[in-house]
């Protein structure tokens, strides 16, 4: 095949399977990926603006900084929002998050692209890792980011992807597993499950020899990111403590794990801490998000089978039982993928004919998340295309009442859904 022909498959992969993602990541392995941002940044489809990190990139400050300069130079009024404030050495980060956020939605009113360049010269900065990854999560949906990086970037690609917020393209082919390039053979094996109460086995035993929770819980962080640093971890698990008390917390913890596992499974290389490459990971996370990418393809014939995978997979909630910040979090993103699965399984039942089974499966999803809006609606809708208008009528009543304990009205297009099945 020509090149330019692969270059052209490329760039109809991003803009497909891209569509409603709301960052792209061009995988390092990508032969073409240079090329790819070379004709994006030419497009005549949408507007495109362009941003190569550089070797000042070592901070958020000094980012938004090198980044409001380029922009400018495309948009005249970006960085309005965040010259207003950047410089007040006191301002907090998420206030020049906010900013930021605020300064792309006013590109432009239409679809548009940014692209981040040589997005791995901001390796070591902790602070721009975080910063991206909030971007992503709130930018608006007309805004979509395209990284091209010559390493991984260490962003929790599986829990972004679990949430549609993210897809890993290698050329044209979708990433559906192995995620951070782990190794799947070797004589140390791991089997992993996080979803429920979190189990380790090594070689077939299950491991129980942690010495308190957080051995365990340092090694599930692990697997969060293709690399972390020792700051992240220590912020993540013992942000009141001052930094060389955290540093030995952290020591002695690690020291534990490998106790537990009795072998070195976190090694240092390069400033940053990963997953042993020696060892083979068997994890159910990204089992389950392989899942939830295959079911989200167009070209996948069984859909069925992916959705019903993400579904049995899902034995619990990310690490059931504890509630530090970044385990909530990673829950929260988790749980999405999970409704989504029995959202679109449900629609899968209901062509079939299947509307009990379909029922059945949307309230798995009240059960999980009772909060989420668009599941009450299907089965109020559900309950009256089956003639129960009564138990409809129940259903919302009882989402109405919980809502007003907590100071909160059903959103209109439940009331729509409910005065409509009524009259």
């Amino acid at each position: 095949m020509e090149l330019n022909q692969m270059v052209s498959r490329v760039l109809e992969a991003v803009r497909m399977r891209g569509a409603g993602a709301q960052v792209i990541l061009l995988h390092p392995a990508s032969r073409y990926r240079s090329m790819v941002v070379a004709q994006l940044m030419n497009s005549a489809e949408q507007r495109v603006f362009y941003y190569a990190m550089g070797p000042d990139d070592v901070d958020v400050r000094s980012f938004l900084s090198g980044i409001t300069h380029d922009l400018a130079n495309q948009h005249p009024t970006f960085g309005r929002h965040v010259n207003l404030i950047q410089f007040d050495p006191e301002q907090k980060l998420v206030d020049l998050l906010d900013a930021f956020v605020a300064d792309l939605a006013d590109l432009s009113s239409e679809p548009f692209m940014l692209i981040l360049d040589e997005y791995d010269r901001t390796d070591g900065a902790d602070d721009i890792q975080w910063f991206i990854e909030q971007t992503i999560l709130r930018v608006p949906s007309r805004c979509q980011i395209v990284i091209n990086s010559r390493t991984l970037p260490r962003l929790p690609w599986i829990s972004l992807i679990a949430q549609k917020k993210a897809v890993i393209l290698r050329d044209n082919q979708l990433v559906t597993s192995n995620f951070y390039d782990m190794r799947t053979d070797g004589v140390i094996h791991l089997q992993v499950n996080a979803l429920g109460p979190g189990l380790v086995i090594h070689n077939g035993e299950v491991i129980n020899t942690w010495e308190g929770h957080l051995p365990r819980l340092l090694f599930f962080f692990a697997l969060d990111k293709p690399v972390v640093t020792r700051s992240e971890i220590c912020q993540a698990f013992w942000p009141d403590l001052a930094s060389d008390q955290a540093v030995n917390v952290f020591h002695v913890t690690k020291r534990r794990l490998h106790k537990a596992l009795n072998f070195d499974v976190l090694v240092h290389e390069g400033g940053y801490y990963r997953i042993n490459p020696e060892v083979s990971v068997e994890y159910d996370i990204a089992e389950f998000v392989g899942a939830l990418v295959r079911g989200r393809a167009p070209e996948t014939e069984d859909k069925a089978s992916a959705w019903q995978q993400a579904i049995d997979l899902y034995k619990g909630p990310f690490l059931q039982g504890h509630v530090d910040q970044w385990i909530l979090d990673r829950r929260a993103d988790y749980q999405k993928g999970y409704l989504e699965a029995l959202s679109e399984m449900a629609r899968i039942r209901l062509a079939e004919g299947r509307q009990e089974h379909a029922l059945g499966l949307l309230l798995r999803a009240v059960n999980e998340n009772d909060r989420y809006e668009p599941i009450h609606r299907q089965i109020m809708q559900l309950y009256a295309d089956l003639g129960r208008r009564s138990e409809a009528a129940a259903h919302y009543r009882k989402l109405a009442d919980q809502l007003k304990q907590e100071g909160k009205e059903p959103e209109p297009e439940t009331k729509a859904l409910y005065q409509s099945i009524m009259s």
